[in-house]
């Protein structure tokens, strides 16, 4: 299994969403945070689950969250 790849979500100066990996130097760049998040949730899915940190406009931490590896089992029927 990979190592999770955290990602946080935070405003930038101009006015822009980004989901970034904390430890990568560039992320996706979106017009709403909302897009952002649902971006970065997608993406840790996808790489084997992770935290996701979500700031506010003042740039605390507003949001946590653990998404699960995307290939996880169901463990409920239905």
């Amino acid at each position: 299994m990979s190592k999770p790849q955290d990602r946080t979500v935070y405003k930038r100066d101009d006015g822009k969403w980004v989901n970034k990996r904390n430890d990568a130097s560039k992320g996706s760049i979106h017009n709403t945070q909302s897009d952002a998040a649902a971006q970065a949730r997608k993406n840790l899915k996808n790489q084997g689950g992770g935290e996701l940190i979500i700031k506010g406009l003042n740039g605390k931490i507003r949001d946590k969250d653990t998404i699960s590896p995307g290939n996880e089992p169901r463990s409920i029927k239905g």
